[in-house]
């Protein structure tokens, strides 16, 4: 089981992680792409992503944007180094 992240430990991680902050107890980012379709084949990768690491994140989708949060259900919603590694992830696979 993972633990929740201190502070401290959080505002680290954020600063390795373009664009990303703290919403309360998630990371979260919206990314804009050119198009719709553009939209949806990031969110079809980071699907595979998050399957390996057994590790889904909250997405949304409107046109060409997408919101991504990120929190550790198994301990109780709070940023774990889990979410950290996920939102890596996502950042090497994001093309904007």
């Amino acid at each position: 089981m993972s633990h929740p992240l201190s502070d401290s430990e959080i505002e680290v991680a954020l600063s390795g992680l373009p664009g990303w902050s703290r919403d309360g107890d998630q990371l979260a980012k919206t990314y804009t792409f050119g198009s719709f379709r553009e939209a949806v084949s990031f969110i079809t990768r980071i699907a595979f992503e998050a399957e390996d690491m057994n590790h889904h994140p909250d997405l949304a989708n409107v046109y060409n944007k997408v919101s991504i949060a990120l929190s550790t259900h198994d301990t109780g919603g709070k940023i774990t180094e889990k979410d950290v590694k996920l939102a890596q992830k996502i950042e090497d696979i994001s093309w904007v």
